[in-house]
């Protein structure tokens, strides 16, 4: 605990948003969802000025595909912030996005009786 009118040591590495955004809007979740997948192109190196939070997810996507959620875990920063980041390595040309695979359809149910009757007729 401080004395009246001594100033606390900060000690925490919390930075307000607005800070590592520099204020900009946030971009809609349109483009990336939580489970879009990205990651940094390979042919690419790191540009010379990067904030302390694109190198951070510079390193984190530089080892393959992550989802946007895993991103902002990791870097224990809100989704809206790291959606800003991860669009602005993509103006750039550094990052490499892959939508989440469709939801699996439906199979007809006397396709999956006729494989089981097969497989127990082989197997069973």
């Amino acid at each position: 605990m401080s004395a009246p009118g001594e100033e606390q040591a900060v000690t925490s590495g919390f930075i307000r948003s607005y800070v590592i955004t520099n204020g900009r809007d946030l971009p809609a979740a349109d483009g990336l969802s939580l489970v879009t997948l990205v990651t940094i192109a390979p042919d690419r190196v790191p540009p010379a000025r990067l904030s302390p939070e694109l190198s951070r997810v510079w390193e984190l996507c530089s080892g393959g595909y992550l989802s946007v959620a895993e991103v902002a875990a990791r870097l224990e920063l809100p989704v809206g912030v790291v959606r800003l980041l991860l669009t602005d390595l993509t103006d750039q040309g550094h990052l490499l996005r892959r939508a989440a695979p469709p939801p699996a359809q439906l199979v007809d149910r006397k396709i999956l009786k006729e494989v089981l009757h097969g497989l127990q007729r082989r197997f069973g």
